[in-house]
C-alpha cells in the first residue's frame, strides 16, 4: 500500500487538496494530467450530474454556473487557467435517496466586469473539477459572452413592383449580435410563416421568397430580428403586385357606317383582361381597328314594258300585265310603285248588264241607220278633244319660256362657267352664292372678307399678273378680329390675328417682283367643320385658313398655329390637316413623320407649318393612351345678377389657346362680367374620368347659395371633344344683407383620378368698384400686318449673306444642314433639299419661332459656335470668316418693329446680346 499523507496547498488565494507520497502524477476521467490529482486508484471517480452550461451577461446582471456531482469531496471552479477562490463558491451537500450517495453542488458568479477585464486568446470560459478518493474529474468547458444586439441592419428590404405570378425576394442581414439574432417577417403587422403557406418560403440566410406573386402578396414587410437582449425592426419594405393590362377578345365587325358607297366599319377590344392594377401598364396599341367598306348600294325595282292588251272578254274589258324586274328590287331597295295589272274597257261603256255588246242587241224599234248616226258623233267628238289638247299645250309652252329666271346675268358674257334655272322668281332669295359681276373675273374669299370688301379691296396689282382669278365656294363673314389681310409683294412680310396665337410669316422673294398680292388669314369662330371620329381625334387648336386661293409663290409661308396638347409622341398622334375642294378633310401628314410637302415643327404651346398650298388647315390629335394630356384654362368672372342682392360667378373651361379664350373674353365683355382671378392651367387626362367643379368657403353667415348646385360637373366627352369651344357653369349666390361689399370662395376645379387647380376669388361686389374684365386683352393692339424690312428679325442684308454663305457646301463643311442642326431644326431635312434656298427656309421657320421673344441671341450663338467649330481652319487663312462677320452685323442690325403680339428689341439690346458671344 501507498501511504497517502493529505495536505493543503495555497497558491494565489486558492485552497485545494494535494495528496502527497511520491511526485508521480495521475490521469483523470478526461485523460488530462492534471498537477494535483490523486493517484489513479481502482473504483469510481467523480460523475457530473450537472455541468456548467454556456451562458449570457445581459446587460450588467451576473450569471450563475452550477457544477453538481458524486461521489465528490470537492468541487471548484477554474477559469480561464486559473483556480476561482474559495470564498467565491457556494456550495451544499446532501443525500441522494436512490442511490444513498453524498451529491456536492457548487455555485459560482461571473460578472460582466470580469468578463470585459479578460483579455485573452480565445473566450471567457470556466469548467469544475470534482475530487473523490480515487480521483479527479473535469467537466465541460462553459463559455460567457456579453450578450448585445446592434442598432442598425446590415442589409434592409427594399420595395419592389412585382408583376402577378412573378417572383419576389426580399433581401435581410440583421444587425450583429451576440447570440446571433433570430430572423422573423412581418405582413401588415401580422407574422408571415412558411408552414401554413407553400408559396412562401423564409431561408436560413434570412431571405423571405415567395415564389409566386400574387395580389394578395402586395403589403408592407418587415425585417425582425431579435435575440435575448432586444428586438430590432428594419425599415418597411412596400412590395406592390400589379397586373399589366390585357386586351380583351376583338368585338364583332360594326356595320359599315354608310348606307351606300365606300365606308368605314370598325371593331373595338377594352383593356380588361385583365384590366390594369396597381399600376400596371395600359395594353399596348389599339382600342379600335378599322378597316374600308364598300356598303352595297339599295338597287329600287323598275317596271318592266306592259304587256300587250288581251282580247277584249266577255265582260266587255281587256288586260295588261308588267312585271317589277327591270330591274328587280336588291340591297334593301324599294318595290315599284303603282299597279302591276291594268284593266280597260274595251266597247267605250256600251255593255249591256248582262256583259253583252250593244251593236249585238238589235232591239225591234232600231234600225241600222241608227248605228251610223251613232259612230259618226263619236268619232268627231274625239277629233275636237284632240285639238283642244294640242292648242293648250302649244299655249302653255309659249308662256313657260317668260318664267325662267337667269340666276347670273355674267353667265351669258362667260364671267361664270355655270348657271341656273329656276321656275319661279322667289328662289333668287334663297340662293347663297355670289359670283363676280359681269365684266370681272369672279373671286372667292374666305370667312372674314364680305363681298362689298373683296369688291372694293381685291384688285390687281400688277400689270403682268392678275390678283386672284381661281372659282370657289363663298365663304361666311366674321368678326372683324377674327380676320387680317395685307397687301404684299416682293419684299415679303407678317399678318398676325390679335390675341389669337395664329400668324402668317411671308417671306422676302416668295412673291415675283413687280406683283403684289392682297393676302388674308382668318379663323373659323363656327363650329369646326372637320370630320373627327367619335372618341377617337379632337381638334388642338383653331381652324385657319391663308389666301387667296389663286397664291403664286416661289417659296413656302411660315404659318403659326397655338394648340392645347402636351407634345408626346408617345401619347399622341398628331396630324395636320387641310380642306379640300369638295370641302372634305384629308390628312396632309403626321406632324413626327418626313414628308417633302410640309414641314411641321410642333414647340410646346404653337404649331409652325411651312406651307406651299394656301387653304384651310387644322391640327387633330388622336390620343394614344390614357395618359394623353390637353391643356385646359380656367377662368373665374363675376358680374351683379338681376337685383343689388344677386351675384354671378362663372367659371369657364376652355382649351388652353389664346383663340378658345377670345371666345370667353367675348362673351363676358357683353355681359360686363369681371375677371376675378388670374386664369390658370390644368393638365387634362385622356383617361374618360369627368370634370368636377366645386365652390368652398363661401362666408355662410354672408352669403347663401342655391342647395345642390355646389358641385357642378363636365362629362369626359364634353371636355375632351370641346374643339375649341367654352365650357362653363354659373353658381347663383345671394346677399343676407345689403351692405355685405365683399366676396371671398376658393373654386376647386379637379378631374376624377387627375389633377386639380384652386381659384381663389376676393372681389368687391359694390357696383361702384366695378372694373373691366381683361386686364391682359392687347386693347391697343392695332398693327396685325407688317410689310418689308421692319416685319422681319433679321435684316435682309444678313439674310442674304446667311444664304449665300450655307446654301452651297464648302471644304469647311459649313452647309445649311450645319446651319438646321445648332437652330434645332434638323429633323425631316429631306424637305429643305427641295427648296431653292434651303437657309432661307430654314431662317423663315427660325423667325416664326421665335416671333415672340425679342432677341436674335439664339441665331448669333448657333453662328458664333459654327464659326468656332472652323477657327482653326479660319486662323489658317488671311481672309475673315464669315459666320464671325455675321455674328458682328448681327450685333447692329435692326430688328422689325413689333407686329401685335410680338415683342420689340432695341439696337443697343441686340448689340449687348451678340456682344456676349463675340466678346
Amino acid at each position: 500500500m501507498v501511504a497517502l499523507t493529505k495536505g493543503r496547498y495555497l497558491s494565489l488565494g486558492f485552497v485545494f487538496l494535494v495528496y502527497c507520497t511520491t511526485c508521480t502524477k495521475s490521469k483523470g476521467a478526461t485523460g488530462d494530467i492534471l498537477p494535483d490529482s490523486l493517484p489513479s486508484v481502482p473504483g469510481t471517480l467523480p460523475h457530473f450530474l450537472k455541468e456548467p452550461e454556456d451562458a449570457y451577461i445581459i446587460k450588467s446582471n451576473p450569471i450563475k454556473l452550477l457544477c453538481r456531482a458524486v461521489p465528490a469531496l470537492q468541487i471548484f471552479f477554474k477559469c480561464n487557467g486559473e483556480w476561482v477562490h474559495q470564498n467565491e463558491h457556494v456550495s451544499r451537500e446532501y443525500m441522494d435517496q436512490n442511490t444513498g450517495l453524498k451529491v456536492r453542488e457548487v455555485l459560482i458568479n461571473v460578472s460582466r466586469q470580469q468578463v470585459e477585464d479578460f483579455h485573452g486568446p480565445e473566450d471567457y470560459w470556466c469548467l469544475c473539477v470534482a475530487w473523490s478518493h480515487l480521483g479527479t474529474s473535469k467537466s465541460r468547458k462553459a463559455t460567457v459572452h456579453i450578450a448585445y444586439l446592434r442598432k442598425n441592419f446590415e442589409q434592409d428590404p427594399q420595395g419592389k413592383e412585382v408583376p402577378i405570378k412573378g417572383m419576389i425576394v426580399l433581401h435581410c442581414r440583421p444587425p450583429e449580435g451576440v447570440p446571433t439574432a433570430e430572423v422573423e417577417w412581418l405582413k401588415n403587422e401580422e407574422l408571415v410563416s412558411s408552414l401554413t403557406d407553400d408559396n412562401i418560403d423564409t431561408r436560413a440566410d434570412h431571405n423571405l421568397i415567395i415564389n409566386e406573386a400574387r395580389l394578395s402578396d402586395s403589403g408592407n414587410y418587415t425585417c425582425l430580428a431579435s435575440n435575448i437582449v432586444a428586438k430590432k425592426r428594419s425599415a418597411t419594405a412596400t412590395v406592390i403586385v400589379f397586373v399589366n393590362g390585357g386586351w380583351s377578345l376583338w368585338t364583332e365587325w360594326f356595320p359599315c357606317n354608310v348606307p351606300c358607297g365606300r365606308g368605314v366599319q370598325k371593331r373595338s377590344r377594352t383593356c380588361t383582361n385583365p384590366a390594369p392594377l396597381n399600376g400596371g401598364a395600359f395594353c399596348q396599341g389599339m382600342s379600335v381597328q378599322k378597316i374600308t367598306c364598300n356598303a352595297l348600294c339599295p338597287i329600287n325595282g323598275g317596271w318592266e314594258e306592259w304587256s300587250e292588251w288581251t282580247v277584249c272578254s266577255v265582260q266587255c274589258e281587256r288586260q295588261r300585265r308588267r312585271e317589277c324586274n327591270n330591274p328587280p328590287p336588291r340591297h334593301r331597295g324599294k318595290m315599284c310603285e303603282g299597279p302591276s295589272n291594268a284593266t280597260k274597257n274595251c266597247t267605250g261603256g256600251m255593255c249591256t248588264q248582262n256583259g253583252k255588246l250593244l251593236h249585238d242587241v238589235k232591239p225591234q224599234s232600231m234600225d241600222g241607220s241608227n248605228d251610223v248616226a251613232l259612230y259618226s258623233g263619236l268619232v268627231s267628238g274625239v277629233i275636237v278633244v284632240a285639238v283642244l289638247v294640242v292648242a293648250v299645250m302649244l299655249y302653255r309652252r309659249s308662256q313657260s319660256n317668260y318664267g325662267v329666271d337667269v340666276i347670273d346675268s355674267s353667265a351669258l358674257t362667260g364671267g361664270f362657267q355655270s348657271f341656273t334655272f329656276k321656275t319661279t322668281r322667289q328662289g333668287v332669295a334663297d340662293r347663297a352664292e355670289y359670283h363676280a359681276p359681269k365684266g370681272h373675273p369672279p373671286e372667292t374669299f374666305p370667312r372674314g372678307l364680305n363681298r362689298d370688301y373683296s369688291n372694293s379691296t381685291v384688285e390687281r396689282r400688277s400689270t403682268k399678273k392678275g390678283l386672284l382669278t381661281p372659282n370657289g365656294p363663298p365663304l361666311t363673314p366674321t368678326e372683324d378680329q377674327m380676320r387680317t389681310t395685307g397687301v404684299f409683294g416682293y419684299l415679303g412680310g407678317r399678318l398676325v390675328v390679335p390675341n389669337t396665337g395664329v400668324s402668317l410669316l411671308v417671306p422676302h422673294g416668295a412673291i415675283a417682283e413687280d406683283t403684289s398680292w392682297e393676302m388674308y388669314v382668318v379663323i373659323n369662330q363656327g363650329e369646326s367643320s372637320v370630320q373627327t371620329e367619335e372618341g377617337c381625334e379632337i381638334l388642338l387648336g383653331p381652324e385657319v385658313t391663308y389666301g387667296p386661293l389663286g397664291l403664286d409663290l416661289s417659296s413656302p409661308v411660315a404659318m403659326t398655329i397655338a394648340h392645347c396638347a402636351e407634345v408626346d409622341t408617345e401619347n399622341w398622334n398628331i396630324q395636320l390637316k387641310r380642306k379640300t375642294q369638295d370641302n372634305k378633310w384629308e390628312e396632309v401628314m403626321s406632324v413626327e413623320d418626313e414628308s417633302t410637302f410640309c414641314y411641321c415643327l410642333m414647340d410646346s404651346s404653337s404649331c409652325h407649318l411651312l406651307l406651299d398650298q394656301p387653304g384651310s388647315y387644322a391640327l387633330v390629335g388622336e390620343p394614344l393612351t390614357q395618359v394623353a394630356v390637353k391643356r385646359l384654362k380656367l377662368a373665374v368672372f363675376g358680374s351683379m345678377g338681376a337685383t343689388p342682392m344677386d351675384y354671378s360667378l362663372r367659371v369657364y373651361c376652355v382649351d388652353d389657346t389664346p383663340y378658345a379664350f377670345q371666345g370667353v373674353v367675348a362673351t363676358e365683355t357683353g355681359r360686363g362680367g369681371q375677371l376675378l382671378e388670374e386664369p390658370k392651367m390644368l393638365p387634362f387626362r385622356g383617361n374618360t374620368f369627368s370634370l368636377q367643379v366645386y365652390i368652398q368657403d363661401v362666408p355662410q353667415f354672408l352669403w347663401s347659395i342655391k342647395p345642390f348646385t355646389t358641385c357642378q360637373e363636365f362629362s369626359f366627352s364634353q371636355v375632351w371633344c370641346s374643339n375649341q369651344q367654352p365650357l362653363h357653369c354659373a353658381f347663383s349666390l345671394e346677399k343676407y344683407s345689403p351692405t355685405t361689399t365683399q366676396l371671398s370662395c376658393k373654386i376647386s376645379v379637379r378631374q376624377v383620378k387627375g389633377h386639380e387647380q384652386i381659384l381663389q376669388v376676393y372681389t368687391s361686389v359694390a357696383e361702384s368698384e366695378k372694373e373691366s374684365v381683361p386686364f391682359f386683352m392687347q386693347t391697343d393692339c392695332t398693327i396685325t400686318s407688317q410689310t418689308g424690312p421692319k416685319a422681319f428679325k433679321i435684316p435682309l442684308s444678313i439674310r442674304q449673306r446667311i444664304c449665300a454663305t450655307f446654301d452651297t457646301a464648302n471644304a469647311k463643311g459649313k452647309d445649311w444642314q450645319l446651319l438646321a442642326q445648332k437652330l434645332h431644326l434638323d429633323r425631316n431635312l429631306s424637305y429643305f433639299v427641295k427648296q431653292q434656298s434651303p437657309s432661307a427656309v430654314i431662317l423663315s421657320l427660325w423667325e416664326a419661332r421665335h416671333q415672340d421673344t425679342g432677341d436674335l441671341d439664339s441665331l448669333a450663338s448657333a453662328l458664333e459656335e459654327i464659326g468656332k467649330i472652323h477657327s482653326k481652319s479660319t486662323a489658317a487663312t488671311s481672309q475673315e470668316d464669315p459666320e464671325s462677320d455675321l455674328v458682328h452685323h448681327l450685333g447692329t442690325g435692326t430688328p422689325g418693329n413689333p407686329v401685335c403680339g410680338m415683342g420689340e428689341l432695341s439696337n443697343h439690346e441686340t448689340a449687348n446680346s451678340v456682344t456676349e458671344y463675340t466678346g
